[in-house]
């Protein structure tokens, strides 16, 4: 017994705690959470766009925007046809509490430049909060395209976290670039060129989380308060309800929406102002926690939800959850300083455990929406508001890990094993006309 120990803590002292990829879902994950058939390729390549302005490098002086090019890396995964070569290793790094960057790396099951599965997938843009990577969410960018999506995740390169005159970075660029991308997605996929061959961009998906979340809500739709212009030097002022370029934003043929816990106040005013995100017409999903202090909850993202009239969409609310839901777990060498593990674990919540019902819930309402899968629509009409609201009365024979068929008698959440579907709320409001 005590050799065993000294097993078990060297291997956690040495880092292997995350030996198992994120796009892989623990033991008690729901029903739809599982990895899909197809092995998972990836390639990685860089996008440019011209003469763009700089506001990071406003002259206060002058009160002129320079110009320069926006130069995006990003990751595509997609489906593979076969499952050969070794799963990458991905690599990055984030801010720390004293400025610095701490270095990472996570485990894939995505193989680099494994040869594309033939078909027509949906395609998927994923973008990463403020001072995020992609790699970072390799948990729901891996288990979708092992089911049937391509996935594109720009790397945004903002400025280092905590720095507030930074702010105005990302808050300028995350819709500009998230909009750029998807068209340049979009088109390179009508053209079947590269590892976009085998996208649809008739089925296209956004996907934000904080930062990013705020991007994908202004590229589904949202108009832009005209507030934004002075916080931004100007940058966005062409851009926001009324201005010239206010329709270049919105991302064309777009499916669906998920947001996870999306930023949208900024300086005290929302980023769409009273009726904005009137104009995302889309199917969304969001994902929250019921106590995210970064950018709220009531008043803060319930707010935005139920701003959304125009929009059939679901909030799906983490009881006592945080920000970090959108992020793998935290690997093991940001775990031991406070501010390094709250990029990415929650106070309250196991991470593999929020990463499982994600998946579960992002998979059934993709599939529904995107793919037309009208099975999949009984995962999302859950019998009860309250997840702690369901029962299971005891049959004999039953498999303890056995999950829930959401027929009466049993009211637990479709796909969810007994006593696992807890702390959770599931809403749904249909569109306004």
């Amino acid at each position: 017994m005590v050799r065993h120990f000294a097993v078990v803590l060297a291997l956690v002292l040495s880092g292997s705690a995350l030996a198992e990829p994120p796009s892989i879902p623990g033991v008690d994950a729901p029903q739809l959470a599982a990895l899909g058939p197809d092995p998972v390729g990836i390639e990685s390549l860089t996008l440019v766009q011209a003469n763009q302005n700089d506001v990071l490098a406003y002259d206060a002086k002058t009160k002129t925007l320079p110009k320069a090019d926006r130069v995006l890396p990003i990751d595509v995964w997609y489906p593979a046809k076969t499952a050969g070569g070794a799963a990458v290793v991905y690599d990055g790094a984030l801010t720390g509490e004293d400025g610095k960057d701490v270095a990472f790396t996570i485990p894939g099951i995505a193989v680099r430049g494994a040869a594309p599965k033939a078909g027509a997938f949906p395609l998927v843009i994923l973008a990463h909060g403020y001072g995020g990577t992609p790699v970072a969410m390799s948990w729901v960018a891996e288990n979708l395209a092992s089911k049937g999506y391509v996935v594109v995740g720009p790397h945004f390169r903002d400025p280092p976290y905590g720095d507030m005159g930074g702010l105005v970075g990302p808050l300028t660029r995350r819709p500009l670039d998230i909009a750029f991308v998807a068209a340049t997605a979009q088109a390179r996929a009508r053209a079947h060129e590269g590892p976009f061959a085998n996208a649809d961009a008739s089925r296209t998906v956004l996907i934000g989380y904080s930062m990013g979340g705020y991007g994908v809500l202004t590229a589904a739709g949202g108009a832009l308060t005209p507030m934004l212009g002075p916080l931004t030097h100007g940058a966005l002022a062409p851009y926001a309800a009324g201005g010239a370029r206010a329709g270049d934003l919105k991302v064309k043929d777009l499916a669906a929406v998920v947001a996870i816990s999306p930023a949208g106040l900024f300086s005290g005013a929302n980023s769409w102002g009273a009726h904005g995100l009137e104009g995302v017409t889309a199917p969304t999903l969001v994902l929250v926690g019921g106590e995210d202090h970064v950018v709220g909850y009531d008043p803060g993202v319930r707010t935005l939800w139920s701003q959304e009239i125009h929009a059939p969409r679901y909030l799906l609310t983490f009881e006592n959850g945080g920000h970090s839901i959108g992020m793998d777990g935290a690997p093991p060498t940001m775990t031991h300083r406070l501010w390094d593990l709250d990029w990415w674990e929650d106070p309250v919540w196991r991470k593999d455990r929020v990463i499982g019902i994600e998946l579960h819930m992002i998979t059934a309402f993709l599939d529904l929406k995107v793919k037309g899968v009208s099975t999949d629509k009984a995962f999302l009409d859950v019998p009860t508001v309250e997840s702690n609201a369901g029962v299971w009365p005891t049959k004999s024979g039953e498999a303890y890990d056995a999950r829930s068929p959401g027929v009466a008698p049993i009211t637990v959440w479709k796909g969810f094993p007994r006593a696992h579907a807890v702390g959770l709320k599931l809403e749904f409001s249909p569109a306004v006309p």
